[in-house]
């Protein structure tokens, strides 16, 4: 089991041991000069003394320059994370070994015991941590320690400069691919000795003061592994005490899949708590466990625990976690649920487990209908992993669905934190289709701001008269409230769901009905709505159709059409779209997608019952022609544009507005 989040260690432990297996033979320091600008000799002169030496000197890449001064110089919060992260890469090791064994006996030191050891020289102030893994070549000194592994290292860098004078949470460090620079926040120097599995590897030593250099050297080392040793700064010597660093291990890395030794006395549990009974289980165990397998440093929202024998045979404890990563730093590597066969670790994040909409499940899963030598193509297309994905993912659906019945407030955040990606699963998993239509939230005109319901219950509000659901899509809430097509609903009483995720626009209208009532959009023009029977107030029908020819003599091809409104009340005009058009707001998402998508044109809708257009039916009858009237349409047009967000002229809508005020205005 792992927990480091440098991006080589989030391949697979098999992918891993066959990349290590056949690592190339290490460039020269002339080939690195030519072809490796993140890692070559500084100078001539410096060449030259290392080929005498057999000490090499090499740059930092420029991020990591950056970073490492970072963290040097910047004041943390929790500088004991060092020891988590340098611990979690050991056990990275342990587990790219153990896999390769499995299947390639012929590495060096075979019969080496798999763990980690930690040695304290109180009176030196140093640390050494130790481990008998894979190993690493000179290549990977200078990949993996030498240049940023991560995607989101960048961004890290940036917030740290951003946060200046103040403290930052060192907990961020695993999340950034950044693991091992952490041990900089404790010390001023580091040295690593390592020596590949392969048998006939090469020894190494590398050494960094944090400062822009480090150098490599061939050493002579009999054992494969890695050992890292350094000493400790003048204000970080509570490290060298035994009893410090004892309580640091049962904090995050109580449950690492190997022993550690500190002292050479095995300080953590190495417990399978998936295989004990869920009563032998206390909240504070799942709690710490969750936090090894995710590293993260919240407790998890909720947890799913299951002992499933049947057709298949599995064991699983998954987590929910209480927040969802951000988004820069989500991406194809991010581990999930990590797979076991026998309690032999496998995969630190098998994809095939579960599917994408629920990707922000963490966990384990550990079955006996797997071999040990599983392949990423094994797991990909056996039945047992088939059933095993079906049942994981029924159950965890059950789960939030007992959320959603027993728990609203928990289910409600659970909603707020991953509907983006949850929703995803209505386009993938049509077996589960229904089950994740009931477990949708919508705010709505019913509802109080933040809070949601479920199309279940807007159908149980529905008036015995109500067809259809309608929706109203928008940026958000406050906008869409002041949108002029609610007021016939508000009006009426009629309940709108009202959608600010982006990703709703794609969703809903792919559902299409729910209990036999069609989902509809109130931007819609042939939305089926009922006139009052008083409708005294309106404009008679020879003036309202007078005043729409001019308007779309006015506006031209502007528009689709223009037409008397059932839908406004309180407002002079209103763009709906037409029977082959796009809602507004997914326009506006295809516009981001395609800058060339021109859209749908609109059709403006009048109200004939508003004082404003009544007094241009006025202006019509005594002057069609009047250039005053004509310019009042075209601010009329352009004030629908406004309120729905496309107003590309602002500066012609703020001139006509003047010069309408200034005929208004006049004595």
């Amino acid at each position: 089991m792992s927990t480091a989040k440098d991006k080589d260690t989030h391949k697979t432990v098999e992918d891993s041991a066959k990349t290590d297996a056949k690592a190339k033979s290490p460039k020269t320091a002339e080939d690195s000069a030519k072809t490796d600008a993140k890692a070559k000799p500084k100078s001539k002169a410096k060449k030259a003394a290392a080929g005498k030496s057999g000490v090499q000197q090499f740059e930092y890449q420029a991020e990591l320059k950056q970073l490492l001064h970072l963290i040097i110089h910047s004041l943390y919060t929790h500088p004991e994370v060092f020891l988590r992260e340098l611990i979690s890469n050991a056990s990275d090791a342990l587990n790219k070994v153990r896999f390769r064994m499995l299947t390639d006996p012929n590495v060096l030191d075979a019969e080496a015991k798999l763990n980690v050891r930690i040695t304290l020289n109180s009176e030196e102030k140093s640390i050494t941590i130790e481990d008998s893994g894979i190993g690493m070549t000179r290549d990977d000194l200078i990949k993996r320690i030498g240049t940023v592994a991560s995607s989101g290292t960048m961004e890290f860098v940036q917030q740290l400069k951003a946060q200046k004078d103040q403290k930052i949470d060192a907990n961020l460090i695993g999340q950034f691919g950044v693991g091992f620079y952490s041990v900089f926040m404790v010390t001023d120097e580091v040295t690593i000795e390592t020596r590949h599995a392969d048998p006939d590897s090469q020894g190494y030593r590398w050494h960094s003061s944090g400062e822009g250099t480090y150098t490599i050297e061939e050493i002579d080392k009999p054992t494969r592994g890695t050992r890292i040793y350094f000493k400790l700064k003048a204000d970080a010597d509570e490290f060298a005490e035994e009893q410090r660093i004892r309580h640091i291990i049962n904090k995050y890395s109580n449950f690492v899949d190997f022993p550690i030794l500190l002292n050479s006395q095995e300080v953590n549990r190495v417990e399978a708590l998936w295989h004990k009974q869920k009563s032998e289980l206390k909240e504070e165990q799942l709690n710490e466990f969750y936090k090894f397998v995710s590293n993260d440093y919240q407790d998890p929202m909720g947890h799913l625990h299951l002992s499933i024998e049947g057709s298949v045979n599995f064991k699983a404890l998954l987590f929910i976690p209480q927040t969802a990563p951000p988004l820069h730093l989500r991406h194809e590597d991010d581990r999930t649920v990590h797979l076991y066969t026998n309690k032999i670790f496998i995969q630190d994040d098998c994809k095939d487990l579960l599917p994408e909409y629920l990707r922000f499940v963490k966990g384990v899963v550990d079955t006996e209908d797997l071999p040990l030598n599983v392949s990423r193509e094994v797991t990909q297309s056996s039945p047992a992993m088939v059933k095993i994905r079906s049942i994981l993912t029924n159950k965890l659906l059950g789960l939030l669905e007992d959320w959603a019945k027993n728990d609203p407030a928990k289910y409600q955040r659970f909603y707020k934190t991953f509907a983006p990606l949850f929703k995803l699963g209505l386009n993938t998993d049509f077996s589960n289709r229904e089950r994740l239509v009931d477990l949708l939230r919508f705010e709505s005109t019913v509802t109080e701001d933040g809070d949601v319901t479920s199309l279940k219950n807007y159908v149980s509000r529905m008036g015995s008269e109500q067809k259809e659901i309608y929706y109203l899509s928008g940026e958000k809430r406050e906008l869409l409230l002041r949108n002029p097509n609610l007021e016939y609903f508000r009006k009426k009483d009629i309940e709108v769901l009202l959608l600010s995720d982006p990703i709703d626009v794609f969703i809903l209208p792919g559902i299409g009905q729910y209990q036999e009532k069609q989902l509809k959009s109130i931007d819609k023009a042939d939305i089926d709505l009922q006139r009052d029977a008083d409708e005294t107030e309106r404009l008679s029908e020879n003036l309202s159709k007078s005043l729409i020819d001019v308007f779309k003599e006015t506006l031209g091809d502007r528009v689709e059409n223009v037409q008397e409104s059932k839908r406004l009340v309180d407002s002079p005009a209103t763009l709906v779209v037409g029977d082959s058009g796009m809602d507004a707001q997914m326009e506006k998402m295809m516009k981001m997608f395609q800058q060339d998508f021109s859209g749908s044109k609109r059709i403006l809708e009048i109200n004939t019952a508003h004082p404003l257009i009544k007094n241009l039916a006025r202006m019509n009858l005594a002057d069609s022609a009047d250039p005053l009237l004509r310019k009042a349409i075209l601010q009329v047009y352009d004030g629908a544009l406004l309120l729905e967000g496309s107003l590309s002229a602002p500066s012609e809508f703020v001139q006509r507005m003047t010069d309408l005020m200034v005929e208004a205005t006049k004595g």
